[in-house]
């Protein structure tokens, strides 16, 4: 939501350029609050708008090569890319899988899902707290999907604005570690209402920390009824074969 944080203002140079004209009235006493908000709105909008058209693009490229695509969102270190390593290495054999890494600095994350067998490629989106339907355009260009069956987003780490711009997923899959605390779809309910998985991740550490997986589960349940739950731990391997198995099931629905 980033009418909120203000990213997709300044993500672009026109975007730039648009804050520049308003902040060179910041001198004028007399400017009118409530117009610079509905011009901001507006433009907001039309940035979204155009996301959209783009994610339909991205959508209808991913259906045509056949290829199965997984938006990953959740708050920093929530385990995304623990769980991709080990769906790789689970899965690689089975089916060609890619991943695009969202980061707003650092090549880290994309040389581990390199290094487990898979595709990668990294954007770094330097202020911008998201992906966007063109950011992941310009990855499929450095990426050759038309034989992939998988195709991983890293979102990135942020449980707000990823929330707000459809990439052209099939599949928005929300992570919740049990160190971050069991209200957090309370807190942050967009992004849990738009979810159709949730994955309760680090589930071998409940026990170290005040976490209540039946009061999480009931809260994501009233956000998203449609929303499947899996509590699982990718670094120790506890019910990741659920995990595996939905992923197949999509893939065959696919």
């Amino acid at each position: 939501m980033c009418k909120d944080c203000g990213c997709s203002i300044n993500s672009s140079p026109s975007h730039h350029d648009h804050s520049h004209q308003e902040h060179s009235h910041h001198g004028d006493h007399h400017a009118n609050p409530s117009l610079k908000e509905s011009k901001t709105l507006e433009l907001i909008s039309k940035i979204l708008s155009k996301n959209d058209e783009q994610a339909a693009h991205n959508r209808s490229h991913f259906n045509e090569s056949n290829t199965l695509c997984i938006n990953l969102m959740s708050s920093p270190g929530s385990g995304k890319t623990t769980l991709l390593e080990s769906t790789i290495k689970a899965l690689k054999d089975e089916f060609k899988i890619a991943v695009i890494e969202g980061d707003l600095e650092t090549q880290n994350d994309a040389l581990r899902v390199k290094n487990a067998g898979a595709l990668a490629y990294q954007i770094t989106t330097g202020q911008s707290c998201h992906l966007d339907a063109f950011m992941v355009h310009e990855a499929l260009h450095h990426l050759a999907i038309d034989d992939v069956d998988l195709l991983f987003i890293e979102n990135v780490g942020n449980l707000v604005c990823p929330a707000s711009y459809d990439l052209g997923e099939h599949l928005n899959v929300v992570l919740l570690s049990v160190t971050e605390g069991s209200d957090k779809p309370q807190k942050y309910p967009v992004m849990f209402k738009k979810a159709d998985l949730v994955l309760i991740t680090k589930a071998d550490l409940a026990h170290h920390f005040d976490f209540d997986i039946k009061e999480a589960s009931k809260l994501i349940k009233e956000l998203s009824p449609r929303a499947d739950i899996i509590t699982l731990d990718a670094k120790n391997g506890t019910n990741m074969e659920l995990w595996y198995k939905l992923l197949k099931f999509k893939k065959e629905l696919f």
